[in-house]
């Protein structure tokens, strides 16, 4: 069975920083596509960024400039630094592992809560 593991999560202070990461196996690691998603109370999920396998990174408008998505392929961990938090950044974010292509998987991690407190 296929895991993403996160970590990172928290109660934060608007203003403050967190890093949040997720692990999986080198064999989903290294071809996907890896991102970041969030879900608010009553909302739909949302991308916030995303990185591919070479390297390329992808933000959400709302996250530039505050966000920084990176990946370790020696850990096969992603990480998510995020930066200036406000209090509509709290969610429930989640790691996703994405291929497309003739070997295609799409992969989701169980979900850590990001609490920002104004």
């Amino acid at each position: 069975q296929v895991q993403l593991v996160e970590s990172g999560g928290g109660l934060v202070q608007a203003g403050g920083s967190l890093r949040l990461s997720c692990a999986t196996s080198a064999i989903i690691f290294r071809s996907a596509s890896m991102g970041w998603y969030r879900q608010a109370p009553g909302k739909q999920r949302e991308l916030v960024a995303t990185i591919s396998s070479g390297g390329t990174t992808n933000y959400a408008d709302s996250v530039k400039g505050r966000f920084g998505i990176s990946r370790d392929n020696a850990k096969n961990t992603v990480y998510l630094q995020m930066n200036s938090l406000k209090s509509e950044d709290t969610a429930v974010y989640y790691c996703n592992a994405n291929r497309g292509g003739i070997i295609s998987y799409n992969y989701w991690g169980q979900g850590t809560q990001v609490t920002v407190s104004s």
